[in-house]
């Protein structure tokens, strides 16, 4: 039986209503992926629609923000049957802002992030860098019985200078802090891969552009999506491309993508 590719991809729709009135159904069609994660969905349950819920062929998994409407949220399409889906990890303070969702397809887990932004309030920095250490403390214990993860979503942080059109100009502002990269630096030290700049270290492509002053026109962005894998994916040779699909439009992010072989 011969080996098979699975593509799966990350997006941050900021507003799934909105997003949707944009084209979404035909961006996501076109994408043809085996497994779609997106971010800030910005719905509650009652709030989800039958046509949204159920395109042909995938199942859907929702985690909502139970504490603020029209806030975070993420959810996930698949046409590969996962062995389970879990909400979250445990801890009250991230899981009731719906987060994380935690898929396990059998030969990897699979987890669907949006990492918290910190520009808000020192409250709300300080609630990012906590949930980092958290959520890594999570997974560095399945990394350690031998589990191959992928971790996909919004970081929130963009990692190095090529990671952002005008680094110099955003050094003090959140999603560019040292403190921040710094755990995007830890988390490399600790084995776990940034995919695309693994396949293309020199590569300057952005996945978020802001609404004002014609950034996306003038691709004025920051890499602030990822796909991070265990080092053991890499060394056993299952991860086969990694993109950045710009040319899809319908939010101030675009779709990042994985492809894997198994």
């Amino acid at each position: 039986m011969g080996k098979k590719r699975i593509t799966l991809i990350s997006w941050n729709v900021n507003g799934l209503r909105a997003a949707w009135g944009k084209g979404f159904l035909n961006s996501f069609l076109g994408l043809n992926a085996d497994v779609v994660c997106i971010q800030e969905t910005k719905l509650q349950e009652d709030q989800l629609f039958p046509e949204l819920i159920h395109i042909n062929g995938y199942s859907s998994y929702w985690s909502h923000c139970s504490v603020k409407k029209g806030y975070s949220g993420v959810g996930a399409w698949t046409r590969i049957k996962p062995v389970s889906v879990e909400y979250g990890i445990g801890k009250e303070s991230y899981d009731r802002e719906g987060r994380i969702l935690k898929f396990d397809f059998k030969n990897f887990l699979l987890f669907n992030v949006y990492f918290p932004n910190g520009q808000m309030s020192e409250e709300r920095l300080r609630y990012k860098l906590d949930f980092y250490n958290d959520f890594f403390k999570y997974a560095n214990k399945l990394r350690d019985q031998g589990k191959r993860l992928v971790i996909t979503g919004d970081f929130n942080t963009a990692h190095n200078e090529i990671d952002l059109k005008h680094p110099k100009a955003n050094e003090n502002r959140s999603g560019f802090l040292r403190i921040e990269r710094d755990w995007l630096d830890r988390i490399v030290a600790e084995g776990y891969v940034d995919t695309f700049r693994h396949l293309y270290p020199d590569t300057v492509k952005y996945s978020w552009w802001s609404y004002r002053f014609k950034a996306r026109e003038h691709n004025a962005g920051w890499r602030i999506d990822y796909f991070f894998v265990t080092s053991n994916m890499i060394n056993e040779g299952l991860v086969k491309d990694a993109f950045i699909d710009n040319e899809v439009t319908g939010s101030d992010h675009c779709p990042v993508g994985l492809v894997l072989e198994f």
